[in-house]
């Protein structure tokens, strides 16, 4: 007999989790299938492995001020010992996900699931015959895989994807070349470096080209690159890659040579719908690959909605657990909320930690809006002169006319925990005031968001809109 469920989810990464999650707790009955590792890329291979080793590798950049603290000594890191420290952070990680969906009762099922019509799905399980569940509604959440460019291809312990990196220990080696310009790439070069490794970092363009960070921010993150004596060269054309000897020989063409011990490429990632047959349930696919969608994560299947990697451009756990509260909303009420993917944060940690949401001023005057700025730098902060970290800044954007909270970023220590408190007012026209309002700690790194927020309501005179009239 097929089972039936109110929402199926296929995919158990950071968007197909949280859609599950959130819809049992909001009393649909729900089935979650997955065909991989559970918990998906972000927690095997992506955000939470790579978290570990990035803290790993600040404690040991945060060496460079420990005479002047009073420690004695160095730190040097072990790549090594670093993979297997993650891998059991990754497998308590997953352990606890499959233990809550438990306590939920979600029916979590293992094999691939194909469409069989929109209400309809098959399941070919790893250890099992095929089987058919019914959904009222579906989630298509099945993530992304690494795109790689020519002319490389994998080969095991000297081509790898960042995929592979997580699957098994690194390679021996110490001198490791970093393909590709994205966040992968610019977080690994840092990362790699603090663990003890020789790096070269090589791409075709400059480094992430496609966020808009401010030219103050990138400014900051080549000076703490030059700092940690990470060098990165763009413009280099790869004509072809030699994996015949005992290393890898990269010919950049003119007769030059670059060699490494293995490689890594970071060279972005490609929607996953392989054997999901969407077209069966009547989901189209556009020119690159992704689900089709609109405006409230809905395909042209009424009763499906897709979510993450595989429906949009932007690639990070975030639009992907965003877009599965949007999602669960809009299958609960009817459609009821949309989607602004430039309003969910994107964070970098990197040799200084990136993070931003919302318009830049380019953006802001394409809508024929008045960009404002305000600025607050962490070299008086308090908080950040004790901890020896005063790189960075705070820099918001409003529109002049109204006061509203367009965008911003966040450079420096704690950027990803940060950004959080522009996301969090009730909508973007109260935003400022919100700050203004809210209590801080101190000392904090917090507290430049609130200093950037009254510098620019005095600076543009929006005093009356940022503190309310009195």
């Amino acid at each position: 007999m097929t089972e039936t469920f109110d929402l199926a989810v296929i995919g158990s990464g950071p968007g197909g989790y949280r859609a599950a999650v959130l819809g049992a707790l909001r009393g649909l009955d729900v089935a979650i299938i997955e065909g991989g590792d559970w918990g998906g890329c972000c927690l095997n291979r992506g955000c939470v492995p790579k978290k570990d080793w990035y803290h790993t590798a600040r404690l040991v950049a945060a060496q460079r001020h420990f005479s002047g603290r009073g420690i004695q000594g160095s730190l040097h890191a072990s790549m090594d010992r670093a993979w297997v420290h993650q891998e059991a952070v990754v497998d308590t990680v997953r352990r606890s996900y499959l233990d809550y969906m438990k306590h939920l009762k979600i029916a979590a099922i293992e094999g691939t699931a194909r469409f069989i019509d929109a209400g309809t799905l098959e399941i070919a399980g790893r250890h099992a015959d095929p089987r058919r569940i019914s959904a009222r509604h579906t989630i298509i959440a099945t993530g992304a895989t690494p795109f790689i460019p020519a002319p490389f291809e994998t080969v095991e312990g000297k081509v790898l994807t960042s995929d592979m990196l997580f699957d098994t220990p690194p390679p021996d080696g110490k001198r490791v070349a970093v393909i590709g310009s994205g966040v992968v790439a610019t977080e690994f070069a840092f990362i790699f470096s603090m663990l003890g490794k020789d790096v070269i970092w090589l791409s075709r363009s400059v480094a992430l080209r496609r966020i808009p960070f401010s030219p103050q921010a990138m400014g900051a993150l080549r000076t703490a690159f030059e700092e940690h004596g990470i060098d990165h060269r763009t413009g280099v054309h790869f004509e072809s890659v030699d994996t015949s000897g005992d290393g890898v020989v990269l010919n950049l063409g003119g007769g030059e040579q670059v060699e490494a011990d293995w490689i890594c490429l970071g060279t972005g990632r490609i929607p996953n719908t392989e054997g999901l047959d969407p077209g069966a349930a009547g989901v189209r696919l556009d020119e690159e690959g992704f689900v089709k969608r609109n405006a409230y994560l809905q395909t042209d299947a009424d009763n499906i909605y897709a979510i993450g990697d595989v429906a949009g451009p932007w690639m990070t756990a975030n639009h992907a657990l965003s877009d599965a509260t949007i999602a669960v909303d809009n299958i609960i009420t009817g459609n009821t909320r949309t989607q602004d993917p430039l309003q969910v944060p994107v964070v970098v940690y990197s040799a200084v930690e990136m993070a931003r949401l919302g318009m830049d001023e380019d953006m802001a005057e394409d809508r024929e809006l008045e960009p404002a700025v305000g600025f607050a730098a962490f070299e008086t902060s308090p908080c950040a002169l004790g901890q020896d970290d005063t790189a960075g800044f705070v820099r918001l954007v409003a529109d002049m006319d109204t006061g509203a909270l367009l965008g911003g970023e966040v450079i420096g220590g704690d950027a990803g925990e940060l950004i959080h408190l522009l996301s969090l007012a009730p909508d973007r026209d109260t935003a400022l005031n919100w700050i203004a309002k809210g209590v801080f700690n101190h000392p904090a790194r917090a507290e430049e968001i609130l200093n950037a927020t009254e510098t620019l309501a005095i600076k543009w005179g929006l005093g009356d809109t940022v503190f309310g009239k009195f």
